[in-house]
């Protein structure tokens, strides 16, 4: 998602707070609950899964149970936090106005988990695309800083065909006034 006015354009970035991170941590979540409760099945003798015929669960192991009921429980923790990570999501605004660039991130929680950069854009030597095709095709956008090295300005998983980041690539460019390499 993009705002575009005649100096400044702001691209939001979601980062990993997406709808499929969101599907795959209820996915964990059920699969976890479904380690434990088998788990504590087998330890009670009992069915407590009511959705299956009612039959005893019989392990090579008496071992196998508590170990089913240790991943399950591990597991169902771990699920809530892979559905609130906020890693990467952020904003770049780029002002022509003012001359000046700002890429902001959260990064993985912790102390330092706030990321904020600074540049002028007279110190952005140019925008680079990098495309590697195959079984994944990946696509990623760089911003070349004089004395910085390169920085990404879009994520990998972002699924932009090859034409897209094109586009992306030569409209912002054109706005800040830079080559594409």
């Amino acid at each position: 998602m993009n705002w575009r006015s005649k100096y400044i354009w702001i691209e939001l970035i979601t980062g990993s707070r997406k709808i499929s991170n969101f599907c795959w941590a209820f996915i964990l979540f059920l699969g976890s609950l479904g380690f434990l409760l088998v788990g504590i099945s087998s330890y009670l003798g009992r069915n407590l899964i009511s959705l299956f015929p009612p039959q005893p669960i019989f392990f090579f192991f008496p071992l196998q149970g508590i170990v089913m009921s240790f991943y399950g429980s591990q597991a169902s923790l771990l699920a809530p936090v892979c559905a609130v990570q906020f890693r990467g999501i952020g904003y770049d605004p780029f002002d022509r106005k003012e001359g000046r660039v700002f890429i902001f991130r959260w990064g993985f929680p912790g102390k330092n988990r706030r990321i904020f950069l600074r540049f002028l854009i007279k110190d952005i030597k140019s925008i680079r695309m990098e495309l590697q095709e195959g079984i994944y095709t990946c696509s990623v956008l760089y911003l070349k800083i004089r004395g910085q090295g390169a920085l990404f300005l879009t994520r990998t998983d972002e699924n932009l065909t090859p034409q897209e980041i094109e586009q992306k690539a030569a409209e912002l460019a054109y706005f800040l006034r830079v080559p594409i390499e």
